[in-house]
């Protein structure tokens, strides 16, 4: 178990833990010199089943509230500290307060100094104790008189912790880890060492982390928990990890994230709850802050998304603006202080780490941030997939929830989604949004026939955006793929169509195509632009223009791009190249099929980008940085070409 101290300054928090541990928790000869915490100081002690007791003990100057947030992250249990002579003062308050809106409830009250005072004034201090814990999530704790100088009483305060800490549920290890960074030093023939709480997961050592937001990459080389070597550390346990990696220790600062690689987002705003203490200012739209997320400090601004302002004592949903990048996850507590960090003006509770850019205040918008206030991420994802008629990302989702691999199968399952996947990456859709997907893409196609009855089809991308406009790529190829395994839908090369429908080309313009067709065939791979076939031929370039127009609806030739268009033959062959660049060099690039083309038929790097670019936009290839690879399923080019041989 993980205790936290807390409370105003010189109320004997440091002494206390020394009493229990034996440890002075004050590591720092500033603080030996002045007899006061300044930063977060550890101590560690043995449990009677031989697990390891920790202390965390924290400075409790008004000035060095930003230390105590840090060293509050992660905390099992509260140890509020309050001297028996003065009673509950202005840090003890505001310690509370914190502790309160961070949602710690376990804890108990410590009351120092009982030899400097008189019976009646240790049954006031009593008193003054519950009047203050009422109606806050200690308000139950029980109160320990003693005195850290004389031990009395320290007894019976280290037998209830002891009694704590084996009742203590153990913290799921579930999903990937996460260690906020609090503190980070280099030991000679170890190398950089960075210490903090796990927040989740499970770390050993040999891992390959991320210390992010930087994004440096780093091996574990050894490991203590709780001060102790181990060969395996996990959520609630401080840990301090040595690392190798290319960086140094000045490279690493207090409120950085060591994490798992799939953690690594760093994020500049978050949609979040509010709550306001009682007795507080109301929290004002785009009002200045102090954000403390973890170990981290950061100016930001709240912009409130369902009210003009948050009134004290209530809550409120709002996006977090923040000034510098961090990590964030679903369910992470936070603090907001003013912008002079003088005083707290909420406390909040992370929901969206993604949020979108539009419509943040839409009534749907609204209710799904509401439905995130629950911890079952099941409520949630059920209303998200209601809410969302082209699907889910799920890959963000379960980094969102930090949600393990075989964690995610059976959510996916038991919300029951049907769920899509493009490489690493998921989506999800609902059987009634999948269903009503299908009826609206049958519905455009009946559409576009009545218009252009001439018109062969659709070409694929355009027909994703006349059904859904959102609709990720991977979810429209497995939508068109079921529709044309039950014939209700038919293709034609890269033209999608109801199957009753047809287009012909007629007798007159096949005969003047039979003109221009062997400048086209003499150069399949850069033919002749509109203009040039009007140069060779004398016919009008409106007349030819149209007559290409007319034979691309009717799939006989591809618009690769304006006023360029190639034989549907030509194209195939295109594919079948792409197709075995990728196959050997594990995809197409502009150099590869230039020089493929290098034989005489073909363009130069201009022409080989317009080839590659049509095939993206059609949805044979998709771009990976400067690769181009072929997409998973078959469409028309793709048939097609399965019946050339690459020249």
């Amino acid at each position: 178990m993980l205790v936290g101290t807390a409370g105003h300054i010189d109320h004997g928090k440091t002494t206390l833990v020394k009493a229990l541990t034996g440890v002075d928790a004050d590591r720092l000869p500033e603080e030996k010199a002045r007899g006061i915490t300044l930063d977060l100081g550890y101590a560690y002690t043995p449990l009677p089943d031989g697990q390891v007791l920790g202390f965390v003990d924290v400075p409790g100057h008004e000035k060095l509230i930003h230390n105590m947030l840090a060293g509050a992250t992660g905390i099992d249990f509260v140890l509020l500290v309050i001297a028996a002579d003065d009673g509950p003062m202005p840090q003890t308050r505001e310690h509370l307060e914190l502790l309160d809106l961070l949602g710690l409830n376990r804890g108990a009250v410590a009351l120092t100094k009982i030899d400097a005072v008189a019976p009646e004034r240790l049954h006031a201090a009593r008193a003054e104790i519950d009047a203050l814990l009422a109606g806050t999530g200690l308000a139950a704790s029980p109160v320990f008189p003693v005195s850290g100088r004389t031990g009395a009483g320290v007894a019976d305060l280290r037998a209830h912790l002891d009694a704590a800490a084996a009742n203590l549920p153990p913290r799921p290890a579930g999903g990937r880890f996460r260690l906020a960074i609090d503190r980070a030093f280099s030991i000679k023939g170890v190398g950089t060492v960075v210490t903090g709480t796990a927040h989740a997961g499970q770390v050993s050592v040999e891992d390959s982390l991320v210390i992010s937001p930087p994004g440096f990459k780093a091996r574990v080389r050894g490991l203590h928990v709780q001060d102790r070597p181990a060969d395996q550390g996990r959520a609630g346990q401080r840990c301090a990890l040595a690392l190798k990696g290319d960086f140094e220790k000045q490279d690493i600062t207090r409120g950085m994230w060591l994490v798992d690689t799939v953690l690594h987002f760093p994020l500049s705003r978050f949609q979040a709850e509010l709550r306001v203490p009682a007795g507080q200012k109301p929290v004002t739209h785009m009002q200045a802050v102090h954000v403390h997320l973890g170990a981290e400090d950061i100016p930001g601004r709240v912009a409130l998304l369902d009210c003009p302002e948050a009134a004290p004592g209530a809550s409120a949903l709002a996006e977090i603006l923040l000034q510098r990048e961090t990590l964030a996850l679903r369910g992470d507590r936070f603090i907001l202080r003013d912008a002079g960090a003088q005083r707290t003006v909420a406390g909040g509770r992370v929901l969206d780490i993604f949020p979108p850019t539009r419509h943040k205040r839409s009534p749907q918008r609204l209710a799904w941030l509401n439905s995130l206030r629950h911890d079952d991420p099941a409520a949630s994802l059920t209303l998200l997939a209601e809410q969302s008629p082209a699907g889910i990302d799920l890959t963000r989702f379960a980094q969102s929830w930090n949600l393990a691999e075989a964690d995610t199968e059976a959510l996916w399952q038991r919300v029951g989604l049907r769920v899509l996947r493009d490489g690493s990456a998921a989506v999800g859709i609902a059987q009634a949004a999948w269903e009503a997907l299908a009826a609206k893409l049958l519905q455009a196609l009946a559409r576009e026939h009545e218009r252009a009855p001439d018109m062969i089809g659709v070409e694929r991308d355009r027909l994703r955006r006349m059904t859904t406009a959102q609709l990720p790529t991977s979810v429209f190829a497995a939508l068109v793929a079921e529709l044309l395994a039950a014939d209700s839908v038919a293709q034609t090369r890269a033209w999608l169509h109801l199957p009753e429908h047809r287009a012909s080309v007629s007798d007159a313009d096949h005969d003047l195509f039979a003109v221009f067709k062997p400048l086209l065939d003499a150069r399949p791979y850069n033919p002749p632009r509109v203009r040039d076939v009007f140069k060779a031929t004398g016919t009008p370039e409106d007349a030819v223009r149209r007559l290409f127009k007319r034979l691309a609806r009717a799939g006989e030739l591809y618009p690769v791009a304006l006023d360029h268009y190639y034989t549907a033959e030509a194209v195939a062959k295109l594919a079948a190249i792409v197709r075995q660049l990728n196959e050997q060099e594990g995809g197409a690039r502009i150099a590869n099929l230039r020089d493929a083309l290098a034989d005489g038929t073909g363009g130069g790097r201009k022409v080989a980008t317009q080839i590659l670019e049509f095939f993206d936009r059609v949805g044979y290839t998709r771009r990976v940085r400067d690769d181009h690879v072929l997409r998973g399923g078959v469409n028309a080019i793709e048939a097609d070409a399965k019946q050339w041989t690459p020249s």
